[in-house]
């Protein structure tokens, strides 16, 4: 779900994995919740058979151990953390970035943070060009840092089984807005095409007709819960 009310998207990416047997989708969104504090990069993985899964003693009784297995057989969901806690966000409002900031740190390297007309340079109108949001600082990050916010090697592969090759990885592409009930993926041109994709192995299957959407800015209604 990319306008996720309670996300403001900032960055995404697909990949496709498989072996003989089985075969995994991942999708990363980087973004910020009000909610969660810091931004966060969620991997989201829907694979056949699913690697590493949550053990019994990180649930509170059995049952809901058992209600995990089932509500989720074949997803997945993981966060990572790119940015850093620190004095660049307001202590008094989480969602703003402090006044005096000049820092932020991402995976432990020190970046400058950006000046007001940087964001314009990159398509982002400020709400309130007296405070910079986090989320508008995000979207900044995605577009200078993509390839820092979003997940590593290692990280997109946290529910993946080990013996399946990454196929395909998409940067871009036209996703279903599956907060309307009659989009779901099985019914989009895009994963239709993904879903010959992993069947076949044939990565020549994917032959996008559909402009991509999967940026930022088409998803408005992304974290205004």
């Amino acid at each position: 779900m990319l306008d996720n009310g309670y996300v403001y998207l900032a960055a995404t990416r697909l990949s496709l994995f498989r072996s003989a047997e089985d075969w995994a989708i991942v999708v990363e969104v980087f973004g910020f919740s009000p909610r969660s504090g810091l931004p966060d990069t969620n991997v989201s993985t829907f694979a056949s058979s699913l690697w590493k899964r949550n053990q019994r003693d990180q649930y509170v009784n059995q049952e809901a151990y058992e209600n995990y297995l089932v509500k989720h057989p074949h997803d997945e969901s993981r966060f990572v953390f790119p940015v850093d806690e620190g004095g660049w966000q307001d202590e008094e409002d989480s969602e703003t970035v402090a006044e005096n900031a000049d820092t932020i740190v991402l995976r432990g390297r020190a970046l400058s943070v950006p000046g007001r007309d940087d964001y314009a340079s990159h398509g982002i109108e400020l709400e309130d060009p007296s405070r910079v949001r986090v989320f508008e600082l995000c979207r900044y990050l995605a577009a200078v840092e993509r390839e820092v916010v979003l997940a590593t090697s290692v990280e997109r592969r946290v529910s993946v089984r080990p013996e399946l090759a990454l196929l395909l990885q998409l940067e871009e592409w036209n996703h279903p807005n599956v907060v309307d009930e009659s989009e779901r993926p099985s019914g989009s041109p895009t994963f239709q095409q993904l879903a010959r994709v992993l069947e076949t192995g044939d990565v020549s299957m994917y032959r996008p007709s559909i402009p991509p959407n999967t940026h930022w800015s088409n998803w408005p209604d992304g974290g205004t819960l």
